[in-house]
């Protein structure tokens, strides 16, 4: 046979799907599309997607934060399984994903090394994006740290979930755990009760023990009449001709409504408080 065989470094294997199914197998977008330049996006960086079908360089996909469906060009999404590993994802974009608003510490990812063809990179969200190689051995170990050897990335992931070891931080959450959702309807604000500030008449400060209360009639405060007006009831009272009695305190007290313009005045029952 004339076919002749060139040794290649192996590629890095493709996990099976994951059993929690579209939760952590998903499409993450990689930049809004269609671009704003052209018109609105209708799915946006960071969005996650269910697949509906492969068209061969095109996705049909629903967001699964907004429920919209559409194509998407494979060039603006990576494949994700079990929520941290990123196939067909570079280093720049790796850092666009992880430095998302809301993006908590210690978010990470797992994608392909771009300068290692074969071996894989650890992506971590600290103070800045920190990167690690996870080297593979011949018989498809894998390790971060020479001393500390794992048969599985999902041991990797666990080990370091539980203890940085070395890294930066802990692996808290993956990336993109932290989906853009629908926003909530905002529950309408409680009614506000405005109580309408009125003056009691009763509870104005009354001068009791003033020898001179016998001539004030109305028993109120006479700083709350002009000296003008407080002259006008005067002569109103010395107008009726009861000078000899005095009013009786326990007797309902009058309104006054006094019109400016002529300076008359005029009595009317009310409410037993005072509107100012």
């Amino acid at each position: 046979m004339g076919n002749s065989m060139r040794s290649t470094p192996a590629p890095p294997e493709r996990p099976p799907p994951s059993p929690e199914g579209v939760d952590s197998d998903f499409l993450a977008v990689l930049s809004d599309y269609p671009s704003p330049d052209i018109s609105p996006p209708i799915f946006r960086r960071g969005e996650k997607l269910r697949v509906i079908s492969d068209e061969g360089g095109w996705w049909k996909a629903i967001s699964l934060s907004t429920g919209r469906e559409s194509y998407i060009p494979g060039i603006c999404v990576a494949r994700v399984y079990h929520g941290w590993l990123f196939e067909g994802l570079g280093r720049d974009k790796a850092e666009e994903l992880l430095q998302l608003p809301d993006t908590k510490i210690g978010s990470f990812m797992i994608r392909e090394s771009e300068t290692k063809r074969g071996f894989y990179s650890l992506s971590v969200r600290h103070r800045q994006v920190k990167h690690y190689r996870i080297f593979r051995l011949p018989n498809n170990w894998y390790y971060i740290s020479p001393r500390l050897t794992f048969q599985c990335l999902e041991d990797l992931v666990n080990h370091y979930s539980e203890v940085a070891d070395g890294l930066c931080c802990v692996l808290t959450t993956p990336c993109l755990t932290q989906t853009t959702a629908a926003p909530a309807a905002r529950a309408p604000d409680a009614p506000v009760t405005l109580r309408q500030k009125t003056f009691d008449w009763k509870r104005v400060s009354r001068r009791q023990d003033d020898p001179e209360g016998a001539e004030n009639p109305l028993s109120v405060d006479e700083s709350l009449f002009s000296y003008g007006l407080r002259e006008s009831i005067a002569s109103y009272l010395s107008l009726t001709g009861d000078d000899s009695t005095s009013f009786d305190r326990k007797k309902k007290s009058v309104s006054l409504m006094y019109s400016g313009s002529k300076r008359k005045s005029s009595f009317f029952s009310s409410t037993p408080y005072f509107e100012d």
